[in-house]
């Protein structure tokens, strides 16, 4: 994928949680269709928190072609994967332990990499600082090379380009485990990074960076409650704040979605976009969003030239 401009966000509102997750799941199909149609594959990333609930619809969906999925997490927790903080388990137990995809289209944390001290006490905090912080390293290299797997063709870019990165929105602003004011904020190389003092427990973790958001097709956030409303107005009424939320801006021909339902965006400015449902039947003659938004720079680019 070229990369160009960073894209401007598309803000979705609906006016309840259950509009909004089956709209959610049809933008999903749309993307999923889309891939395999232009790449023979779909990739796609995952986050923990309430994402997993919101991704139910999915379950028995028309036109989900389960064998094409490559599933990544755009973080992880250093836990076992049946642990009740692991991201891989709660999407596990929402959707993905109900649908037919095989358990190697699904790319986990590598736990054969743990420590003895973490399967004793995963949560706990680690009495050799350098032993957790060398393990740390060896699971984020280890989760670089699944996506190396994946990714690494013969005219591979420099960094992975997912299909859909789909992401949450944190109280503080953060996404993945990229928090505000952390050092890995401007971390420009390593596709993976672990994170050893997240301010959320449990602290051990690992996750994407911005250049792996960032070089995605599409990435989509969801949000949903009123508790969200002050958060999401700063980041996408005041991104200049920097927050980690307003830092995923996917250079063109990607694109940045958010999708919130009224009590969340309450207090947003942003102008808002409608929704455009695609039936099953429409999605090979379907113009997605990513088709628009670049006939739209196109036409943009061509009237600059146009005036010289």
């Amino acid at each position: 994928m070229v990369q160009g401009q960073a894209s401007v966000p598309v803000l979705y509102t609906f006016d309840g949680l259950e509009n909004l997750t089956s709209s959610l799941a049809n933008f999903v199909r749309k993307a999923q269709s889309d891939a395999i149609e232009h790449r023979g594959v779909f990739t796609i990333a995952l986050s923990g928190g309430s994402l997993p609930n919101n991704l139910k619809p999915l379950v028995g969906l028309d036109g989900i072609q389960w064998d094409k999925w490559q599933v990544f997490f755009a973080d992880e927790r250093i836990v076992p994967l049946d642990h009740p903080e692991s991201n891989y388990h709660a999407c596990a137990s929402a959707f993905l332990d109900h649908v037919p995809i095989k358990r190697e289209q699904i790319h986990t944390i590598n736990t054969a990499l743990f420590t003895e001290a973490t399967r004793t006490d995963p949560t706990g905090e680690p009495a050799d600082k350098d032993a957790a912080e060398n393990e740390a390293q060896e699971i984020a290299d280890d989760y670089e090379q699944q996506l190396v797997s994946i990714f690494a063709q013969g005219d591979a870019a420099r960094y992975p380009t997912f299909d859909l990165i789909l992401l949450g929105m944190g109280p503080d602003g953060h996404t993945c485990s990229l928090f505000p004011g952390h050092p890995l904020l401007s971390e420009s190389s390593s596709w993976i990074a672990p994170v050893e003092d997240s301010p959320k427990p449990p602290s051990r973790r690992i996750t994407f960076t911005f250049p792996v958001l960032n070089h995605a097709f599409r990435c989509a956030f969801v949000c949903a409650g009123e508790s969200k409303q002050d958060m999401l107005s700063t980041i996408l009424d005041r991104p200049e704040e920097g927050l980690p939320c307003s830092r995923v801006r996917p250079a063109s021909p990607g694109l940045v979605f958010w999708f919130a339902d009224h009590a969340a965006a309450g207090k947003v400015v942003y102008p808002k976009t409608e929704f455009k449902w695609i039936e099953h039947e429409d999605l090979s003659a379907a113009e997605d969003a990513v088709a628009l938004e670049r006939k739209k720079n196109k036409e943009e680019m061509d009237a600059v030239v146009n005036q010289k």
